[in-house]
């Protein structure tokens, strides 16, 4: 079926109002779960050809994930779907005030290839929740994970209601030049741009997950043990292709060289002395993003690693010393296994290097002075992040999760994500009785008065 009648089945399906009730939304999230558990050996199968990901990491950072946001919807949908009252000010009572979560209608998400189930399912699962129908355009980029959710999901939910789309760029531009009704992407910048041009004619609401680079920030008051282990989770998990991945630490220079024998420890603890011989350690997604990686190590003073091989794209958790602030590796999103590590004497000086970069997506610091935490979380714009951890913040469904400025727009997970998917219709409901005559003509001196008395 072309991409073309998809979308006009689901639009027809929309307006029919099958997805406004909640038992068909419950029963759509059940269906999607059913899916997952029943295929998830052929899902792992996937992510190990496109990532090189283990079954564990593929459970812990996407299957299980994506389980987790579908039972947080069937057990909190009621609540969320109610009205929302408000306390009706004098100027328009007696009324009832309210609110309601209404579905935009058909949706289309655009997924990335870096987590194809983490990053394409959760934004599902928050849809159907509020009541939308939705097109899922998969990565090209993960073509093994987008074909097996092609084929798992147009076998558990009809392609009137949920359809999951393959292919490239041209794919891409087709979709985006029809009309949705709420588009949301999870990807680069430069892709980002470009989603919003083509959104702006059809004046589509926009939700963009992008990126940046996010920083680590370890004074001297932290748990340096704490930190390095935390941030080679952080960092290296998915080999670094992880959009909250730290993208470079800056460690107060007192405690610097036992920060870098500690991250030197806590590398070879998690991932082994010889991380290429490490089964459970990932792969760059292709040849592309590999060589440009490693011309990101050129002219670096390489601390710890650096190895790598080409043919099976897996590159040793590297540690770069003190880059220049202009250098490539440090004005790009790395987005692999590379982590500059770079000193600082002042913690004032701290916001200034950050502010080199666009808003970053996440900010981490490791710190147990409040004096230390005030200055980077009131000077430092970002969209999320963690004090005394990584990359955490977008595990779960209590917080919301997006970014801010150039590193995105809107957010997601739990009551967030089913709110970003819906539009909250207000209304007010008055009796048929009668009302207080100040709004209407004839005015009058006494009404005036009247009315600045209310209205101020």
């Amino acid at each position: 079926m072309d991409i073309e009648s998809i979308r006009s089945l689901q639009k027809e399906y929309f307006q029919s109002g099958a997805t406004r009730k909640l038992e068909c939304r419950i029963a759509a999230l059940e269906n999607l779960k059913k899916a997952i558990c029943d295929n998830e050996n052929e899902l792992n199968e996937a992510l190990y050809a496109d990532l090189g990901k283990s079954p564990y990491e593929t459970y812990m950072t996407e299957t299980g994930l994506v389980l987790d946001e579908i039972s947080y919807m069937i057990n909190h949908i009621s609540d969320l779907s109610r009205r929302k009252y408000s306390f009706a000010p004098l100027t328009i009572a007696p009324a009832d005030c309210y609110s309601v979560a209404e579905p935009y209608g058909n949706v289309l998400i655009i997924g990335s290839w870096n987590y194809p189930l983490n990053l394409t399912l959760i934004p599902l699962v928050d849809a159907l929740a509020a009541g939308n129908t939705a097109i899922l355009k998969v990565s090209a980029y993960a073509p093994a994970t987008g074909a097996a959710l092609q084929s798992i999901i147009s076998r558990y939910l009809p392609p009137q209601y949920v359809a999951v789309v393959e292919g490239g760029r041209e794919v891409n531009c087709r979709l985006l030049d029809m009309e949705f009704d709420l588009i949301f992407f999870t990807g680069s910048k430069e892709l980002g741009r470009f989603v919003l041009s083509k959104a702006a004619p059809h004046l589509t609401p926009v939700v963009l997950e992008l990126g940046g680079k996010c920083p680590c920030v370890v004074d001297a008051s932290a748990n340096i043990e704490v930190a390095a282990r935390r941030i080679v989770f952080g960092k290296f998990l998915n080999a670094g292709q992880t959009c909250v991945a730290p993208d470079y630490v800056l460690v107060e220079n007192s405690v610097k060289e036992l920060f870098l024998n500690a991250l030197a420890d806590e590398i070879h603890r998690q991932l082994g002395k010889l991380p290429l011989e490490n089964v459970d350690y990932g792969k760059i997604v292709n040849d592309k993003h590999f060589q440009r990686i490693l011309s990101l190590m050129q002219d670096q003073e390489i601390w710890l690693g650096g190895q790598y091989d080409a043919e099976s794209r897996r590159l040793e958790p590297t540690v770069i010393l003190e880059p220049a602030l202009d250098s490539p590796v440090m004005r790009q999103e790395i987005f692999g296994p590379l982590l500059p590590v770079i000193g600082f004497d002042d913690i004032a000086r701290v916001p200034q290097i950050i502010s080199l970069n666009p808003d970053p997506l996440a900010l981490y610091l490791f710190s147990a002075n409040k004096i230390t935490r005030e200055l980077i979380f009131e000077n430092i714009r970002f969209g999320g992040g963690c004090i005394n951890d990584t990359v955490m913040h977008m595990a779960g469904n209590k917080l919301g999760f997006g970014g801010v400025g150039s590193s995105g727009m809107g957010a997601y997970h739990g009551k967030t994500g089913f709110y970003t998917f819906s539009h909250m219709k207000s209304v007010v409901e008055k009796p048929n009785v009668a009302d207080n005559s100040i709004r209407y003509q004839p005015y009058n001196a006494k009404k005036e008065k009247t009315l600045r008395r209310f209205l101020k």
